[in-house]
């Protein structure tokens, strides 16, 4: 279905964009061996408990986010994007940024591309202004 991992990210983020659980889900591998993480949520594993999670977070619309400064990490049959996702959450006085980060894993298979992790958590205001690389080390 997808025959790059970006082309797989693309869709992830725009069916997110949309509002379109049935786009989304497409994306995702379809065995048991996936997992996700939204921020601040439990790990949640197999293709049941990802689609229920995304069904019930789509119930409530569309989700804006655009991901931004990518870093890839590429092997034979896996890809793995860490990116900052910078989130617009609107709101009767306007809209407002907030930004996460995110690891997405994809394999190869033999329909293409397809997604078998997501991995997001908060990251601080100014993770838009700086790259990992160009920020002060720091112990977590």
């Amino acid at each position: 279905m997808f025959a790059t991992p970006d082309e797989a990210e693309h869709a992830f983020y725009e069916a997110l964009e949309q509002g379109d659980y049935v786009r989304l889900m497409q994306v995702w591998a379809d065995d048991d061996d996936i997992v996700c993480i939204h921020p601040g949520g439990m790990r949640l594993q197999g293709h049941d408990a990802v689609q229920q999670s995304w069904r019930q977070i789509l119930d409530a619309g569309p989700v804006h986010i655009r991901p931004m400064s990518p870093v890839v990490m590429t092997s034979m049959l896996s890809v793995t994007h860490i990116v900052i996702e910078q989130v617009t959450v609107r709101t009767r006085d306007g809209a407002r940024l907030s930004y996460g980060y995110a690891t997405n894993v994809f394999h190869k298979g033999p329909t293409g591309w397809r997604m078998v992790l997501h991995h997001a958590a908060p990251a601080p205001h100014t993770a838009a202004e700086f790259d990992l690389h160009d920020m002060p080390d720091m112990l977590h």
